[in-house]
């Protein structure tokens, strides 16, 4: 009797013992241990993300001519705006320049733009990142912001050799000094537990007691351009909400995110030219 126990328990006390034994690794090695498996990985994780790509060229062909005509004509138009944007963006890079000429101020933290695909999605209800297709092999640095044309997206937490990971802006983890438009005073934004089959959303803190905010007039939360990561005015949401904190002497409240955040497909990676500023 005491043999067959014995061997039902033996998968049980070989799991224990292995779980002991790994809290006792060192932290380099689990941390190599972790970049080789990920980095195994990865090619499986890069080769879906290029199939789905495939399949969704293929099912593009199967529209007719006429629908193919109304896209080209839609994408013409978004060209036009873009180059009409682009124009003014340069407008206004060349007025900053001026200003800072003249002020003595010093020049806002420069990146190189880097777009990048998704790979896959890592939706959680404790975290909530991304895996984009580029990596090492495009100098993408940990730390650097990402952002869509909504505004931002995350931050790169990890970065391997032809991937890298993104800590979404929904992610509890994530967190970012904001503030709102029109108001220069800091206040402190941070993701929340989302589940999947809700809107996106966050919470802000620290928000002064003369911000209102309410679902009918809310705020637009933007970036605030402290701590030199993220450049300021880049927009974070929506204060639907705002309560009085339990010292009363702030406000906090809960942010409406972009619902595109679930379902991108494309995102911006902002590389630092000099990432000694940050």
């Amino acid at each position: 009797m005491l043999p067959k126990r014995f061997d039902q328990a033996r998968p049980f006390a070989t799991l224990g013992i292995i779980l002991l034994a790994w809290l006792f690794v060192s932290l380099a090695v689990k941390t190599f241990t972790r970049a080789t498996f990920f980095e195994i990985q990865a090619p499986l994780v890069v080769a879906d993300s290029y199939v789905q790509d495939l399949q969704t060229f293929w099912s593009n062909r199967l529209h007719s001519k006429d629908e193919l005509l109304k896209a080209g004509q839609q994408i013409a138009g978004l060209i036009a705006d873009y180059d009409y944007g682009v124009q003014q963006n340069k407008n206004l890079e060349a007025e900053i320049l001026r200003l800072e000429n003249l002020l003595n101020l010093p020049p806002m933290p420069a990146f190189r733009f880097e777009p990048a695909r998704v790979a896959r999605r890592d939706f959680s209800g404790w975290w909530q990142r991304i895996v984009i297709r580029k990596g090492k092999n495009y100098g993408i640095t940990v730390g650097s912001p990402v952002v869509f044309a909504g505004g931002v997206v995350g931050r790169v937490t990890e970065v391997y050799i032809y991937t890298s990971v993104v800590d979404l802006i929904t992610s509890p983890t994530f967190r970012l000094a904001a503030s709102v438009t029109g108001d220069s005073r800091p206040l402190s934004y941070q993701g929340g537990l989302n589940d999947s089959f809700k809107s996106p959303r966050g919470t802000v803190e620290f928000v002064p007691l003369d911000i209102f905010a309410n679902s009918s007039s809310p705020q637009r939360l933007v970036t605030s351009g402290l701590g030199g990561v993220f450049p300021p005015g880049l927009s974070i949401g929506e204060i639907k909400n705002l309560e009085p904190s339990a010292d009363g002497l702030f406000k906090n409240g809960e942010v409406a995110l972009d619902e595109r955040l679930g379902t991108l497909t494309e995102v911006t990676v902002l590389v630092p030219l000099n990432p000694e500023e940050f």
